[in-house]
């Protein structure tokens, strides 16, 4: 009996020539270091928990820092559900070293 051999055929590559990437955009300009960043939703509710005397809720924490411009909403409907879960995840994954303390249902105090 005659054995079949197999043969295959291995396809190459196009070789492809690949230069410097070309930067169709000016370059941005440099931010000086004393210019502030954009706070995220979590620092602009430390920032306003540090602030007030009393323990808030985030109703209210997301009120007072679009009043003082810490924090804008981009246009979510719950933006206090949003907050709520963060600061309980925070709390939960640093425990100890975490910036929130919460007092009540629903209320919340800076830790330091």
């Amino acid at each position: 009996m005659p054995t079949k051999t197999r043969t295959t055929t291995k396809r190459k590559k196009a070789a492809t020539k690949k230069g410097p990437a070309k930067s169709t955009k000016a370059a941005a300009p440099a931010k000086k270091k004393n210019e502030s960043k954009k706070l995220s939703q979590l620092d602009a509710a430390a920032k306003v928990l540090e602030q007030s005397s009393e323990p808030l809720t985030t109703k209210e924490m997301v009120e007072a820092m679009s009043a003082k411009g810490y924090w804008k909403s981009p246009g979510g409907k719950t933006p206090h559900a949003t907050l709520y879960s963060a600061i309980l995840r925070e709390i939960k994954n640093k425990k100890s070293e975490a910036r929130f303390k919460k007092t009540e249902r629903g209320k919340f105090t800076s830790k330091s």
